[in-house]
């Protein structure tokens, strides 16, 4: 039987475990739709959350994904209950890093927590993105250098 169902996101530097979580999703639909709740930037905000690609682009991103059949913008906490009652949701589902966080939306509809895609975050992305600019112009230059002399005795 079809099912409808939910998730939230701020899918920032959309990368392959949101990609693999959003077919797990559609997965749990069983044919039926699969609404995507993209967190917007004011939203982030509050949450103390820093994005580096704008909500409308996030957005975008999120619509065109295969089997992605709307997309909704998240603007507060409170709005899960009132989208849950509004597009006739039977499963909100969302990461296992938030295990326990939505059980209260139980009362509406099954609530179902995902694991992670091993080694894959946008924190981990933008700590190693972070780390990778904070390298000194010359030392790169350097490390080039290097790679060229190896890559010259390999030969």
């Amino acid at each position: 039987m079809s099912k409808r169902v939910i998730t939230y996101g701020t899918f920032d530097m959309f990368h392959i475990g949101h990609l693999r979580l959003l077919q797990r999703l559609k997965e749990l639909a069983n044919g039926g739709e699969l609404i995507v709740g993209v967190s917007t930037d004011e939203f982030n905000k509050k949450k103390g959350k820093s994005v580096l690609i704008p909500y409308e682009q996030r957005a975008e991103i999120v619509a065109n994904i295969k089997g992605v059949d709307r997309v909704i913008a998240e603007y507060s906490w409170e709005q899960k209950i009132e989208d849950i009652k509004k597009y006739n949701i039977d499963i909100f589902a969302i990461g296992e890093d938030w295990k326990g966080k939505f059980d209260y939306l139980k009362e509406y509809c099954e609530v179902v927590y995902l694991p992670r895609t091993k080694d894959i975050s946008t924190t981990q992305l933008k700590k190693s993105l972070t780390n990778f600019l904070s390298i000194p112009k010359e030392d790169i230059i350097k490390a080039f250098e290097v790679i060229e002399i190896i890559k010259k005795d390999l030969e």
